[in-house]
């Protein structure tokens, strides 16, 4: 297999890349190119195991030839999707969420994975195959899953006031909440307030969810992804909703005299992200190689430390340092007890058709200019 593997890297490389993001360095050297999420990733930060690097020798020591990982963020999915739709970039794996992974599916934007060259697959639960957004396990491979939540400041907010959705429509806090930017959260926030489908394809109760995204508009501080990190750290702002394991994040960067909590509303969205392979890929065999890396124990556990998001690898949850590491609080709540792919089933987004993507992005326009 690695003969076979090594002979079909090096004819890639002979072939030559064209664009910049998957071109080669030098005669030789591979070059491997990875879109990911911002902070989603072990990076060697304050002595953490650096995946990039540590794969990067891993291959050359395993198939004795240098490779250079291009390794580069998104913020949203939908900036993902944008950039690769334009037909303008190249990368060999992303790790985007499932309902963007459905519509990247859909639209004939991903590559079947050959799990040959992926036998670490195995280490995968069983209940995170078969979900919609890759019912046949064609597609992906699960990194991390979770769940959304509501972080907020002790100092600011008063006890009594958390709990559920409401605390983000508490006039008592104008000024200090944050909110989603991107579109499917955003208006994610209002169904799941509403109660409302967050998967309709009812215009109207579209509507009602933009009625109650402009009623919120005016105590919104700003609209954020990544930023939230700094704003909820220093305290800038006090309430804003985000990923459970991203919470972690900030808990361990707050400044003295911020003190955040977190807890999960009745309604949210359960999400699953998982690495695909693009059809602009150039290096498949290569990336399947980086795939099956990241699947294996070192850097399985070390990045699901590192990011503090639950992990559906067997050989992460299993782990007994792993366990010992996170504590009981914090694995209480990255593994809470509840049946996920219940859950998962009823709350998680799904695809959502042309028109009712064209309908949720002229509200998101219509609500920022509001």
């Amino acid at each position: 297999m690695k003969k076979i593997v090594y002979a079909a890297l090096i004819l890639a490389l002979l072939i030559g890349c064209m664009s910049v993001l998957s071109g080669c360095g030098s005669s030789d050297t591979l070059t491997l190119n990875v879109y990911n999420w911002g902070e989603y990733i072990s990076d060697g930060s304050e002595g953490s195991f650096n995946t990039v690097k540590e794969f990067e020798n891993w291959y050359k020591e395993t198939y004795g030839q240098a490779i250079k990982v291009n390794y580069s963020t998104f913020a949203s999915c939908e900036d993902m999707y944008a950039k690769l739709s334009s037909g303008a970039v190249s990368y060999d794996v992303i790790i985007p969420s499932d309902y963007m992974i459905a519509r990247m599916r859909e639209e004939n934007m991903l590559t079947p994975l050959n799990f040959d060259n992926i036998p670490n697959y195995e280490n995968i639960n069983e209940d995170f195959r078969g979900l919609y957004y890759d019912p046949d396990n064609m597609y992906t491979v699960p990194y991390t899953y979770g769940v959304v939540g509501i972080i907020y400041d002790a100092n600011v907010v008063d006890e009594s006031d958390a709990g559920d959705w409401d605390l983000m429509w508490n006039e008592k806090y104008a000024g200090n909440i944050l909110q989603f930017n991107n579109p499917r959260d955003g208006f994610g926030t209002a169904q799941y307030k509403l109660g409302l489908d967050v998967n309709s394809t009812d215009h109207a109760e579209w509507d009602r969810a933009l009625e109650e995204l402009k009623a919120q508009n005016n105590l919104v501080k700003s609209y954020v992804m990544d930023e939230i990190y700094n704003m909820m750290e220093s305290g800038e702002a006090a309430i804003g909703a985000y990923y459970a394991g991203d919470y972690f994040t900030m808990l361990d960067n707050q400044s003295e005299n911020v003190d955040l909590q977190f807890y999960y509303p009745e309604r949210t969205n359960y999400f699953v992200d998982a690495m695909c392979i693009p059809t602009c890929c150039r290096n498949k065999d290569l990336a399947e190689i980086f795939i099956n890396y990241m699947l294996s124990p070192e850097p399985a556990i070390a990045n699901a430390e590192y990011i503090y998001y639950a992990s559906p690898n067997s050989a992460v949850y299993e782990d007994e340092g792993y366990i010992e590491d996170l504590g009981e609080e914090t694995m209480s709540i990255l593994y809470p007890e509840i049946d996920f792919r219940e859950q998962y089933n009823k709350y998680a987004y799904k695809t959502l058709d042309a028109d009712m993507l064209a309908y949720l992005t002229s509200l998101w326009e219509t609500l920022k200019i509001s």
